[in-house]
Formats: structure tokens, sequence, C-alpha cells
């Protein structure tokens, strides 16, 4: 049975017009709240550098975002916190973003910083402060089912905005004590709530990028932070070949591909070719045809498991490959307890290293894991 928590609630408040209108809402029903901003990166740390940009707009958790959500917290009037989490963010997500990247993997910088900060540290500075609970702006759902004795994650009213692909890495413990409250609303709504109070946010538009990297120039931001660290890209120029092992191109370094790519190969050919693997220690990248992209098999590790707790047996499960993906079936089966096998109804296009697969049941997150 779920433990009773005090009434004092804790909004992560990112000044967007979602965490805003949740703490608006909150406030309304008449809860104690106090508002926390994670500070994560100086966006004007790399702006200019090694051909970053020296615009920071459109990004998530700039300084405008402090600014915004400290004044909906002052029009609230409830105390507002902002917590330096840069160190931690760099160590966890940052630095793990890098070395994917450099070993020929796609990772998903918003997951890492969802499970090792935007949940753990702030649930850990909650109670710090006198909160037992966090509530969000995400868009999902959650609630405890007696029958199974498990908190359940599930996809929320407004599809086109579901983010649990996102929270897939949550612990029971965590989902024990985070609110989703716009879980049964739609975005729509969501506005007209914040403009109902009036939130100056109301209309303000979803930030797009990912917070340290302007412009999603991937490349540029490897090369600026490396030299800012004093380090030297590494040297992983390479071969650009056939599914047969035919040499038919190089490139400069593997870290600029990622799987399904179809620009920026620097080859010409008659027909469209993409990116279809990428071999970190020989330095080849495997292109072939749209064709070539499709696959019924998948393995993943690093496995974090919500409704179930654990795979003892296959299971009929949707799995979502990437954030904008829609689900496929497929079977489940547990290869050890780090890996599980995942083999699909109908092949799936580009299937990516180091993205997430989460597995779903009707609307329930069964859990998820890291693409090998």
């Amino acid at each position: 049975m779920p433990t009773e928590p005090n009434n004092t609630i804790a909004v992560a408040m990112s000044g967007g017009v979602d965490s805003s209108a949740v703490a608006a809402l909150l406030r309304a029903q008449g809860h104690e709240l106090v508002g926390l901003t994670l500070q994560l990166w100086n966006q004007r740390r790399l702006a200019g550098h090694e051909g970053m940009p020296e615009a920071v707009q459109g990004r998530c958790c700039s300084i405008d975002d402090v600014y915004d959500a400290r004044h909906v917290a002052e029009q609230l009037d409830i105390p507002y916190y902002v917590v330096n989490q840069q160190e931690r963010f760099e160590a966890d997500v940052v630095k793990p973003f890098v070395s994917e990247y450099l070993a020929g993997r796609t990772p998903i910088p918003c997951t890492l910083c969802n499970n090792h900060l935007k949940f753990d540290q702030l649930l850990t500075t909650a109670r710090q402060i006198g909160a037992d609970r966090i509530a969000t702006g995400h868009y999902a759902r959650n609630r405890f089912d007696e029958t199974r004795r498990r908190w359940i994650l599930s996809r929320p009213e407004d599809k086109s905005k579901d983010q649990t692909y996102f929270l897939f890495g949550l612990t029971q413990e965590q989902l024990s004590r985070t609110m989703f409250p716009l879980g049964e609303m739609q975005k729509p709504a969501v506005r007209q709530m914040a403009a109902d109070a009036g939130l100056a946010v109301a209309q303000k538009s979803d930030s797009q990028e990912i917070c340290f990297i302007p412009g999603g120039d991937y490349n540029t931001f490897l090369k600026a932070y490396l030299d800012e660290q004093g380090e030297d890209l590494p040297n992983t120029a390479g071969e650009l070949v056939t599914t047969t092992g035919e040499v038919i191109g190089h490139h400069e370094g593997i870290q600029s591909f990622t799987v399904g790519q179809r620009k920026g190969l620097g080859i010409t050919s008659p027909n469209p070719l993409y990116v279809l693997a990428i071999h970190p220690d020989s330095h080849q990248v495997t292109v072939g045809s749209d064709e070539d992209l499709l696959s019924r098999d998948l393995f993943a590790n690093r496995l974090n498991w919500i409704s179930i707790p654990e795979l003892t047996e296959p299971i009929r499960v949707s799995i979502k490959i990437r954030h904008r993906h829609t689900p496929a079936m497929a079977t489940l089966t547990r290869v050890d307890a780090e890996t599980v096998h995942a083999f699909f109804d109908e092949p799936q296009r580009a299937i990516t290293p180091g993205q997430s697969a989460v597995f779903y049941q009707e609307d329930e997150v069964v859990g998820g894991g890291w693409i090998t």
C-alpha cells in the first residue's frame, strides 16, 4: 500500500506553459506548494564557440525560462527556489551523450535527464524542504494498482503530447511520489487554463531543442565541447561500405552519422543511400537502400520494469523505438537478467543503437531499455 504523503507538493517549474498550468491548477485546488527549477546548463557557455551560434532562444532551461518560472511563482504567491545542478547534469547527461556519439551510438539526453536529475534530484530536494511529492507538466498518467501492488505509468489523454517514452526509467518509488496533473487534459485546455489564471506564459511556444545543443547540430557541439575540455576530436575517419563490404567512399568521423541518415554522406549514387550501421571498432559506416534499413529484431539492455516486476516469460507488447515512432507489435523475450530480445510482427525502419525501446500493453508502460 502506498504511504500517505504530507500535503506540501513541490512543482517542477520549467518556465513553460505546462508546468505553470500545473502550479495554477494545484494552487486553485488549495494545495500547499513550493516551486522548484533545476538550473542545468549555462546557455552562454559555448555560444559562438567553434561554430556554435550566439543565439540561445528556443531551448528549455534557459535564463529566460527561470525568469518566467519565478514570475509565475510570484503571481501564484508560492515559495520558489532555483536548484543548481549543472555539475551533475554535465556528469550524468552531457558527458555520456558525448561518449555515446563518439562510439557511434545515438543517445537520448532527455531520458537520461529524467532518470538522473528531473525526478531523482527533484524528489531529494523536495524532501529537504518538506515536500514528499512532486508535480510535473509531463503528459502522462500514473496510478497505484491494488491487484498488482505496483505503480502503473500510462499514456495520457492527449496522445499527441504523450511523453511516456522519455519516462520509462522511473522507479516505483519515484512514481509513488510523482503527480502528472495534465494526464487527463488536452493541450488547448491547458493553455486556456493558464490564460484563465492570468499567466503570461499561456501562449508561450514549447521548447523544441535539446537544452545544450542549439539547432540540433550535434557534430558542432561535440567539437566545441571537446575543445573547451582541452581534448581533440578523436580520429574516427574511415570507409563507407556497402552491405557486401565494397568500399564506395570515405568519411571524416563516425560521430557525423546516425542510423537512417540520408543527407551528408558525401557520395553520389543513382539511388538514395542511407546509413545502415556504424562500426566503432573499424570506423566503417555501412550504407544501403531504404529497404535495407528494415529489421524485425531488437536487443535492449539497462532495463527498467514498471507494470511487471521482471520479465519471466515471452509476452506480447507494442514497442516504440523512437519518440515519434508508431508503436509496433512484437514478442518480447528474456535473454538474460540484463537483456531482452524483441521480434516484430512487421519489419521496422532504422532500429538505432543508443535509442530507447519502450514496451507497452494498450496504454500501460510495461518497461523499457536501451537498444544495443
